[in-house]
């Protein structure tokens, strides 16, 4: 049986954060700053990135890099690391919560724009992840947290490429949980369901199904209160409801998950 980890020491963390514009990395952001840890904030909005950065040196006495950069841009993983170590920051922990969603039938969808969720879904947690685990692995006294979703338990029509690469971010992430067992690291993949940020904006208020937004500050303390365990699983959903869900959906079976998934989407939106 594995040993249970040490205490995780937030203060002695200089986490990583990208999408810490706006949404869930905000909020990581913010939770992970009260509890002490130093922070580089990542995302393409650098107004978005400076702001938050003052208040929360201000608020948390605590020390915080913004880097805009676009996520969708190709070796992204190891441009972040080169820009880090010539300002001479030390990455101890990673959170990929970057991520957005074409809505839409997939042949209807413009390939540029597909492409580039693909990049930031998937490419960017893959390059980043690998960019940083041998130094997490090393230290062992961190953590590495990839954003999944709900998508990720079933096909998602109408959002068939969201769903895809959130599946593959769950997958890979519960493979790094195990492959850093005997290494202190803790990794996580975090599964919301539909949460109150500005993913909407842009996917469009359509694409919550119809099922009630959490907020993103009782989503955030979900993943923390996991990976603060003394033996933190490979991956936890945010909610009773949506785990209630999973577990129906594993039952059903995915034919049925699927078509049911498909006409939430696809029913006439009530949302004024």
């Amino acid at each position: 049986m594995k040993a249970s980890k040490q205490p995780l020491d937030y203060s002695r963390q200089t986490v990583l954060i990208t999408g810490a514009s706006a949404g869930l990395g905000a909020e990581f952001a913010r939770q992970l700053a009260a509890r002490g840890s130093d922070l580089v904030l990542v995302a393409r909005r650098a107004d978005r990135l400076e702001q938050l950065a003052a208040q929360l040196e201000r608020d948390h006495d605590t020390t915080v890099v913004s880097l805009p950069m676009d996520l969708a841009r190709p070796g992204v993983g190891r441009a972040l690391e080169r820009e880090l170590d010539l300002r001479g920051v030390q990455v101890t922990s990673v959170v990929n919560s970057a991520g957005f969603a074409n809505l839409g039938r997939f042949h209807e969808l413009d390939l540029p724009s597909v492409l580039a969720e693909v990049a930031v879904d998937v490419s960017a947690v893959v390059e980043i992840s690998h960019a940083f685990l041998p130094r997490l692995r090393q230290r062992g006294d961190g953590f590495l947290l990839n954003v999944a979703s709900m998508a990720a338990y079933q096909g998602n029509p109408t959002m068939a490429v969201y769903g895809a690469g959130k599946a593959f971010v769950l997958s890979l992430t519960e493979a790094l949980w195990y492959e850093a067992r005997d290494t202190g690291l803790r990794v996580l993949a975090l599964s919301p369901g539909a949460t109150d940020t500005e993913f909407f904006d842009v996917a469009g208020s359509r694409a919550d199904g119809g099922s009630r937004r959490v907020s993103a500050e009782a989503v955030v303390a979900t993943a923390l209160g996991a990976l603060e365990r003394r033996n933190p699983p490979p991956s936890v959903i945010a909610g009773g409801s949506n785990r209630l869900s999973e577990a129906v959906g594993r039952i059903l079976g995915r034919r049925r998950m699927a078509e049911l998934i498909g006409a939430l989407m696809t029913r006439p939106s009530t949302r004024g």
